[in-house]
């Protein structure tokens, strides 16, 4: 069952923003519900630790903690250790292109949720579509969230 129940996952964003400005968004993960639909709440819990909901289309709540890893940024890479209904890693690794970035986001990880893992054999394919949207809706948000974080900063 553990093969049915890890998922991995790769997407591509690009925002027109600075490099440092990305940089500085992406690592405080408090931001993230006023820009990512899915993230529906991060509650920080100390030493680099938040206590995060999602959810995206499908009817279920991901609830885990998040905990930075490096200190949160590292040379344009964001990491974070998940444990809860999902085990594994997230990672952000932002690349500067000038007057735009493009960043990588991979996460590994396996899922703990009783009914996520009954379901995992009929449901992977509806799964693998939920994160896909969250992932697209997250893009977009970001990326006007950034166009109204850099005139804020003129």
């Amino acid at each position: 069952m553990a093969r049915l129940t890890r998922y991995v996952f790769r997407s591509t964003w690009h925002v027109n923003a600075r490099y440092d400005d990305v940089c500085a968004v992406l690592a405080d993960v408090t931001t993230y519900p006023l820009w990512w639909p899915e993230v529906k709440s991060v509650e920080p819990v100390g030493d680099g630790r938040y206590r995060m909901v999602a959810r995206s289309l499908l009817p279920y709540e991901l609830r885990f903690v998040s905990e930075e890893q490096n200190g949160g940024r590292t040379a344009g890479v964001i990491e974070a250790r998940l444990a809860g209904d999902l085990e594994g890693f997230a990672r952000f690794r932002v690349e500067d292109l000038g007057a735009s970035c493009r960043m990588v986001y991979d996460q590994e990880v396996e899922t703990h949720r009783a009914v996520l893992n009954a379901l995992a054999p009929i449901a992977r394919l509806p799964f693998r579509f939920n994160h896909w949207l969250m992932m697209r809706h997250g893009e977009a948000g970001l990326r006007t969230f950034m166009a109204g974080y850099g005139r804020a900063r003129r």
